[in-house]
């Protein structure tokens, strides 16, 4: 089921919450409203992934108790294992059978296994648990919300990635605590900011980026179309992710749950470190928190640090999808980030402008090579951009990519909204209209996929 989809704006949405607030007063019946709604959420894209989605939380849980009872440390590392193993099934498997005939020049069968959605996301969070168990960073929850930390259906399919502390203690808070009104009103915003950003931007520049990354791979593009296709995917890949986490954070507000911010303007970073600290934020944390500083960091010598930066850039690139070009494109933004570290600490800093230029000059070439289906097809267009086919063509649809940019960095991040919002009518006008016109527009045609669904 998508956001963007009448059928949850219209029934599921309204229902679930209906139902959620009749019993807001009664903890486990209300808990019990979002795993049943989360459930069924989930499912309806396909049942079939329903018990896998359950067994490693039931699973992750269950090791979790038994090394509680027993402090046998095996247990947990046991359980990250198995989470991982759970990914590599059916997100690597194919890759790696792939990459193997590559090597050996022999024809291997394929699994063909279908990609549960959300399983990166929902695998990630079950192993940040167990890695904080043993750390002794976190308690043993009851099953039921720690099985709701996971399920819950604002951020199971495609994040922010949450921890089991900033989610957990929330489910005993009581819903019609003070502040409802408030929730509720900017949580609507919020939904709506992401509605109008998905279907009005998003997926627009989608229809432009497509055609020209398909072209790229079989015929020699032109500066023009190449710096058309960078720029549509860039803003469309920051407006489409953002737009479901503003989406995410809204509904899951509605419920009187605070979910963590994950994008904060990302565009305007005026270095590399500073785009990450803005782009992706749930994602940044893990990486850094659960594979950057155990594998060394910044605080072991420069060998250390720069084995620890291009091994945890690497995993985020694969961790995006099944493919080279996601390595690739991740060592890209870990050599950036040591180059950057590097140029910081000559105490030599750029002027603003130029380092801001620079910065998405790196980063739309680094979509570039991400989008890219192969690294012919990342050739041909970088080729283009560069001036390899000559400087001629202009750019199209410049009223969508100029809209796309002005979205991108003027629309405040979701918790700057949330935590600036004032009663005003006038913007309470805009944002019913602007609520009606998405919905009305949802109805149009089939919804599109969110970019992140993939991953």
């Amino acid at each position: 089921m998508l956001f963007q989809s009448q059928i949850f704006i219209l029934v599921f949405l309204p229902a679930t919450l209906a139902l959620y607030y009749l019993c807001a007063d009664r903890l486990v019946i209300r808990q019990g409203v979002l795993v049943g709604a989360s459930l069924v959420f989930y499912g309806w894209w396909d049942a079939r992934f329903i018990p896998l989605l359950v067994g490693q939380i039931t699973l992750t849980w269950l090791l979790a108790k038994a090394h509680e009872r027993t402090g046998k440390r095996w247990l947990l590392i046991g359980g990250v294992v198995l989470n991982l193993l759970s990914i590599g099934t059916f997100k690597y498997l194919d890759f790696l059978i792939g990459s193997a005939e590559t090597m050996t020049g022999i024809t291997l069968p394929r699994a063909h296994i279908v990609l549960p959605i959300g399983i990166s996301f929902f695998s990630f969070q079950l192993i940040s648990y167990l890695v904080d168990r043993m750390r002794n960073d976190a308690p043993i929850y009851p099953y039921r919300p720690f099985a709701l930390f996971v399920l819950l259906f604002p951020h199971l399919i495609a994040g922010p990635i949450v921890r089991h502390n900033e989610l957990v203690p929330q489910f005993a808070e009581n819903p019609l605590r003070d502040g409802l009104w408030h929730r509720i009103g900017a949580g609507l915003i919020v939904f709506t900011v992401g509605l109008v950003k998905k279907l009005l931007l998003a997926d627009p520049l989608a229809k432009v980026a497509d055609p020209l990354f398909a072209k790229a791979t079989s015929h020699a593009i032109s500066f023009g179309e190449a710096g058309t296709a960078a720029l549509a995917f860039s803003f469309q890949l920051f407006l489409d992710f953002s737009a479901y986490t503003e989406m995410a954070i809204g509904t899951a507000l509605l419920f009187g749950l605070i979910l963590p911010e994950n994008f904060n303007r990302p565009y305007l970073a005026a270095n590399l470190r500073d785009f990450w600290q803005r782009w992706h934020i749930s994602l940044s944390r893990f990486i850094r928190d659960y594979l950057y500083i155990p594998l060394g960091g910044s605080r072991h010598g420069t060998p250390r640090y720069v084995v620890a930066t291009l091994a945890s850039m690497g995993i985020c690139g694969l961790w995006h999808g099944a493919g080279w070009t996601y390595v690739v494109w991740g060592l890209w933004h870990g050599v950036g980030l040591i180059v950057c570290r590097g140029w910081q600490q000559l105490g030599r800093p750029l002027p603003a402008v130029a380092g801001w230029v620079i910065t998405m000059v790196f980063v739309i070439v680094g979509w570039v090579i991400f989008r890219a289906a192969t690294f012919g097809e990342a050739h041909g267009m970088l080729i283009a951009l560069t001036g390899g086919n000559g400087f001629h063509g202009a750019l199209a649809k410049p009223q969508l990519l100029a809209s796309a940019a002005a979205a991108s960095v003027l629309i405040p991040s979701a918790h700057t909204i949330i935590h600036n919002l004032k009663p005003d009518p006038v913007m309470a006008t805009v944002c019913a209209v602007l609520a009606l016109f998405g919905c009305l527009e949802a109805g149009t045609g089939a919804a599109v996929n969110f970019i992140y669904f993939q991953f």
